[in-house]
């Protein structure tokens, strides 16, 4: 491994998660209770859902269960992008609902204004800045393609010189830089802080338990862990890229790995080698892509490229660390910023996030309207799924809005086959999509045909 040596130290922990600050461990569900509201999942999907409950109808009891800790998994270690976006981009959701995208985006932006608004709200401290986002472009045909893009005040298109003013490295073509679609925020603590304003408004959370069984009882459904069940009217499912308590929604989701680099702390003279004075949240263009962003204390995290698959949709601990990813993000890493040969990264990890075959997320109701769910968000869900909750509490109530009147909200992404036809389609997409990156951008007939059916891979 050529960058071992500047790995060797790092911890495995992700670096978000690795504070003094996270909150005590609370209680396991043990015997019987009763709630109007069942939230499976303490990620940001379920948080968001029991916090919105409430602030709904003060007087709903709800009892929020998460198998392990809040903010264990892609809440508290993904890369603290919450964007505006909820179509995974505009070129996305064009291309699949093109009469709904002014209602879209205009969504979007109110749920991001929203988000702003209930951290000042709770009080809760998780470094939110509305830097904007920068998409650059690391090839000749990715500059072509940002050129043509709708402009605006807020969205502005940069040209080589311009984006190597923002930040300063020799594989920028152009960027485009939208100004206030997309805030960086510390994850983990936007995720403890969101427990904490949902114990605050009287939300029984109950860690360490994990949902084994969802079923009627007579009029209610009952949810079960190892210890304890709990019966309710209504039941939310937020549980994403894990096995989810419905059937009918596995086949439209695969667990895939995501791995992520921290930098140790840059120092002043490394800080101004690369410039980034407006600190935005950077992702480049390819299809396999990197995303990078600066913390509070001057560390760049480094993540993305590799999205792995393994056979049979396999979900485990030992797959969160992998050598080989960590070498080639690091060479990439120096790649991008050759003056800062040399620096050590502090942290290194992956885990699962979940995507679907549209690239967003996906609702629906079962149960006769008892239960509903979000999931698919594809890496982009530290905005999106506070939207998503708004979709499954209306979905609950039986009313139509307008965000239920959605196609997007009313139509399912093109499932995935079983195995092995499932493994075979997504090693066949992804090694298409890094050819198509070194091949001007060109996609070749597999994915021309993906297109054509609407179905696709990505993280």
């Amino acid at each position: 491994m050529k960058y071992h040596h500047l790995l060797a130290d790092a911890s495995p922990t992700p670096y978000w998660l690795d504070t003094r600050d996270r909150p005590g461990a609370l209680d396991a569900l043990a015997g019987r209770a009763t709630a109007d509201l069942v939230v499976v999942g303490g990620g940001y999907s379920g948080l968001w859902t029991a916090l919105l409950a409430k602030e709904r109808d003060p007087g709903r009891d709800v009892v929020l269960l998460e198998a392990n800790r809040i903010g264990w998994a892609a809440s508290g270690r993904n890369g603290g992008f919450c964007s505006a976006s909820l179509t995974h981009g505009a070129d996305n959701g064009e291309s699949r609902w093109p009469e709904e995208m002014d209602t879209l985006e205009r969504l979007g932006r109110e749920n991001l204004d929203q988000i702003e608004a209930t951290l000042e709200r709770y009080g809760i401290d998780c470094d939110f800045r509305r830097s904007g986002e920068l998409a650059v472009a690391t090839a000749e045909w990715q500059a072509e393609e940002l050129a043509s893009a709708d402009t605006s005040e807020d969205v502005v298109f940069l040209d080589r010189a311009a984006v190597r003013e923002q930040l300063a490295s020799p594989t920028y073509h152009a960027g485009l830089w939208d100004k206030t679609g997309c805030a960086m925020v510390d994850p983990a603590r936007l995720a403890f802080g969101l427990r904490e304003a949902c114990l605050r408004l009287g939300v029984r959370i109950y860690e360490r338990s994990p949902v084994s069984v969802l079923e009627r009882d007579d009029l209610l459904m009952r949810v079960a862990t190892d210890r304890g069940e709990v019966l309710a009217p209504k039941v939310a499912l937020a549980t994403n890229a894990f096995p989810s308590l419905l059937r009918r929604v596995r086949s439209f989701i695969v667990p895939v790995y995501d791995y992520a680099l921290m930098t140790e702390p840059l120092s002043e003279p490394q800080m101004k080698a690369i410039g980034w004075e407006n600190r935005q949240g950077v992702g480049d263009s390819a299809n396999h892509f990197h995303y990078y962003r600066l913390s509070a204390d001057n560390r760049i995290l480094w993540g993305g490229y590799d999205a792995v698959y393994h056979f049979g949709s396999k979900i485990s601990s030992r797959l969160d660390q992998r050598p080989e990813t960590f070498d080639k993000l690091a060479g990439h890493f120096f790649e991008t910023f050759p003056q800062l040969e040399g620096l050590k990264f502090g942290h290194k990890w992956g885990g699962v996030i979940d995507t679907c075959s549209r690239f967003c997320a996906f609702f629906g109701t079962a149960h006769g309207g008892a239960v509903a769910y979000a999931a698919g968000y594809t890496g982009l869900g530290v905005g999106a799924t506070r939207f998503g909750a708004d979709v499954m509490l209306d979905l609950l109530s039986g009313e139509a809005t307008e965000r239920t009147e959605l196609k997007m909200v009313r139509s399912k992404p093109v499932p995935f086959p079983p195995e092995p036809a499932r493994w075979f389609g997504i090693t066949v997409t992804s090694n298409a999509l890094a050819r198509a990156d070194g091949n001007g951008g060109r996609r070749n007939l597999w994915l021309r045909t993906l297109d054509r059916f609407g179905m696709g891979f990505d993280s």
